[in-house]
């Protein structure tokens, strides 16, 4: 399995690393050992936070409520949880 991307008792855990304040919101490669995401909303108030949330829903077709930000709250590096889904589909939609 990837190094960013594993599964367990039927959770996936997703690392991420974060650049928020992006021109546009997009998937862009791997960064060490974790998937890059890159966001246009501004790392302040949480708003970063929110939008890689309804981000990585939106390209997995999930419900915001179904994905949990597990560690790195104020943290570039992030991990998330996806309880209920494939790693196959994660893979796919994510775009490797």
């Amino acid at each position: 399995m990837l190094d960013w991307l594993r599964e367990a008792d039927g959770v996936l855990t997703l690392t991420v690393h974060v650049q928020p304040g992006a021109k546009r919101s997009e998937v862009a490669g791997l960064h060490g050992d974790a998937l890059k995401i890159r966001l246009a909303a501004p790392p302040i108030d949480g708003r970063a936070n929110a939008a890689l949330l309804a981000f990585v829903a939106q390209r997995l077709g999930l419900a915001k409520s179904a994905v949990e930000l597990k560690s790195g709250q104020t943290s570039r590096h992030k991990v998330l949880l996806l309880p209920g889904t494939h790693a196959d589909a994660v893979r796919r939609l994510l775009g490797q």
